[in-house]
């Protein structure tokens, strides 16, 4: 069998395996110094350890698209990363995520406690950034159009997104105010899971309607800067966990909301691409 055979016939757990291969490797690269020296990892290089991790599905998905279709496939996906293809209501999807996070945090700061009340840290923006541009160009450049090519939307992007939690698993600890969460990781990473599994469903149901990898980098941005940029520096360990999960609870509403609306996930792009 031919590789690009190969890559046709089994492209995504190909594109998985090659992901968590390149970022856990370079996780680990980051971590070995200190974890040789002293045994523990501080918050300080902990942090560093998403950059490293970024480039995995990146590369990933490069790779197997210029396996799978050449030249072509790779034209086509930065032709789905421009933004003169997209009408402007649709930008209205990168608001969602903020005002979220906001309504939940404001809330919770005003009926539980003032923890809840959100931070203004505006270089959260720029963490944003690298983490939606350069993950997206696999995980909805290659994984995604390829796993609803032949099967629904909706539980197709439901397995992209827990397995999207899964992959943060070496950098979860660093993630958030509250680092590192100590007894509370298990219940935080669950919560951080379940809001990046409601997160990657609506930007499939996006790219299900607009065949457009720039708009899933665009709220992808949108969430994980707004999560940096409002995370209320008060809370402790616990208390963030409870608040992911207000933040998973407002995002699943939100699906809740699109399919009373249209009904089903799918889309014209949800087709072979």
């Amino acid at each position: 069998m031919s590789l690009r055979a190969l890559t046709h016939r089994r492209g995504v757990p190909i594109y998985f395996a090659l992901t968590f291969a390149i970022s856990w490797a370079g996780a680990l690269i980051v971590a070995a110094p200190a974890l040789l020296h002293n045994g523990t990892l501080s918050k300080e290089r902990g942090i560093f350890l998403f950059p490293a991790m970024i480039l995995g599905p990146c590369l990933s998905g490069i790779i197997l698209n210029s396996l799978a279709g050449g030249t072509p496939a790779l034209r086509r996906m930065v032709f789905r990363m421009s933004p003169g293809r997209l009408a402007p209501v649709w930008y209205l999807a990168v608001a969602v995520p903020p005002l979220l996070i906001l309504g939940v945090l404001f809330s919770m700061s005003s009926l539980v406690s003032s923890h809840f009340a959100p931070n203004l840290f505006w270089l959260g923006i720029f963490f944003g950034l690298p983490a939606g541009f350069i993950e997206e160009i696999g995980w909805t450049g290659f994984a995604l159009p390829h796993m609803i090519e032949r099967r629904g939307v909706f539980p197709q992007s439901v397995m992209l997104g827990l397995i999207w939690g899964l992959w943060h698993l070496p950098a979860i600890d660093f993630l958030g105010a509250a680092t590192p969460h100590g007894a509370y990781l298990l219940p935080f990473f669950l919560a951080f899971t379940a809001a990046l599994t409601a997160l990657r469903v609506l930007m499939a149901w996006l790219y299900a309607n607009t065949g457009s990898i720039l708009l899933a980098q665009l709220v992808h941005a949108s969430s994980t800067g707004s999560l940096v940029l409002f995370s209320p520096p008060a809370v402790t360990a616990g208390e963030e966990a409870v608040w992911y999960l207000g933040y998973a609870a407002a995002l699943w509403a939100v699906v809740g909301l699109v399919w009373l609306r249209y009904r089903e996930f799918g889309g014209p792009y949800a087709k072979p691409a």
